[in-house]
């Protein structure tokens, strides 16, 4: 049953049947209303686009303003306005000078030298619930942990802050689960916490992200390091809860396709295309898209977005458009052409996609290697539930055995 607001539009998110799997309305929204008025957690309302190729549209037409959508009294999803500071709520040129100060630290070779040290952290983890036995929760034990210590080794936050910068992070990509003034404290906090590692990293020498960004930052001419805190909080924010809910969702997944995991064991030279499959088949978000605002009116899927819209990109459903992916709801790891979209398009495209790539074929490859071929859900995994009102719907557990 489709779930609707106050105004009689249909209320966004909209309910998913089970975790990773997207909202049952897409499949017919996508048949017959691509572009569809809702009202969202806040009581605004906005288009949702579904189809995909409306979705490209509006990742990649300037008329479609990430910039606008956090202007006061623009429509928000979230329950406080976005932070007009971070590169993510900005359009070029203005995003382009931002963007291009950490750009170089995230090139593939830059990424691909990481991964040693992403196999050495998968290990010491899976090394940690191997010593401790079955049964196990890949999310606290491995999913939750393995993208934090990357990121914040990458920035050089300190092991016993980590803690702290999780907990920011779960409270920032709230949808209703915590009210704006916690939401708004928890921006506060993380900025000025942020503001005193980009001070310590200047009294340091070293060679880290961070340092690069700084480097590349006075380089440029800059001088308010404001705009260095809100890159570290973007790269943050960004960096590794959506890759924690990846990667439980893969393994979830996997577990749920036995032949497709056998296969997978058989002949591991084939993650990289079976990673690529699990990211455009798993629906970790609510629907995968930044709100944006129309700045003229814009025709689009056989309605009228008029300038001063909200325009919400449902990408996990974009992914699963029939008219795009032969058999979308099953899951192919020889799918010949996969044009997902899970990383975005255009100008703000995903900075970190290759390196969540890396760590998602190193995750799913180190279990495969060192989780016996007898890994199994340890519960009913009917039972197993997302984070509620929670932009990404990741697994608060995952309980398995072996």
């Amino acid at each position: 049953m489709r779930s609707t607001s106050a105004t009689g539009l249909p209320a966004f998110p909209m309910p998913s049947p089970s975790p990773g799997e997207p909202p049952a309305a897409f499949a017919r929204l996508i048949a017959e209303e691509p572009v569809t008025r809702v009202t969202l957690p806040t009581g605004d309302e906005a288009w949702l686009i579904t189809g995909y190729a409306e979705n490209r549209v509006v990742l990649t037409d300037p008329r479609f303003s990430r910039a606008a959508a956090a202007a006061p009294g623009a429509p928000r999803l979230q329950p406080i306005p976005p932070d007009p500071g971070s590169m993510l709520n900005m359009d070029p040129p203005q995003h382009t000078r931002l963007r291009r100060l950490v750009s170089h630290a995230f090139t593939p070779r830059r990424i691909e030298d990481l991964r040693p040290a992403v196999r050495r952290d998968v290990d010491v983890l899976l090394d940690a619930l191997v010593a401790a036995g079955p049964p196990a929760d890949l999310v606290t034990g491995f999913a939750r942990p393995l993208p934090v210590a990357v990121i914040c080794e990458l920035l050089g936050v300190p092991g016993p802050d980590r803690g702290r910068i999780l907990a920011w992070v779960d409270v920032l990509l709230s949808l209703t689960t915590h009210p704006p003034q916690q939401v708004g404290a928890a921006r506060r906090e993380m900025k000025a916490y942020l503001a005193g590692l980009v001070r310590a990293t200047r009294e340091q020498p070293g060679d880290g992200l961070l340092r690069q960004v700084i480097a590349a930052y006075d380089e440029s001419g800059g001088t308010d390091d404001e705009e260095v805190v809100m890159l570290a909080a973007t790269i943050l924010t960004g960096g590794f809860l959506s890759t924690a809910g990846e990667i439980a969702l893969s393994i979830l997944t996997l577990l749920r396709h036995p032949a497709q995991l056998t296969a997978l064991r058989r002949e591991p030279e084939t993650l990289p295309r079976a990673v690529d499959e699990l990211l455009r088949y798993n629906a970790l978000t609510t629907g995968g898209g930044l709100i944006r605002v129309a700045t003229e009116d814009v025709e689009l899927g056989g309605v009228t977005i008029r300038a001063g819209d909200g325009v919400l990109p449902a990408i996990s459903a974009a992914n699963r458009d029939p008219r795009v992916f032969d058999h979308p709801d099953v899951l192919d790891f020889g799918r010949p052409d996969n044009p997902h979209i899970t990383f975005g398009l255009g100008v703000h495209y995903c900075l970190g996609a290759r390196l969540a790539r890396v760590e998602l074929e190193e995750a799913v490859a180190g279990v495969l290697r060192r989780l016996p071929d007898t890994l199994r859900p340890a519960t009913d995994m009917t039972e197993l539930a997302v984070h509620p009102g929670h932009l990404v719907r990741g697994l608060p557990e995952l309980p398995v055995t072996w």
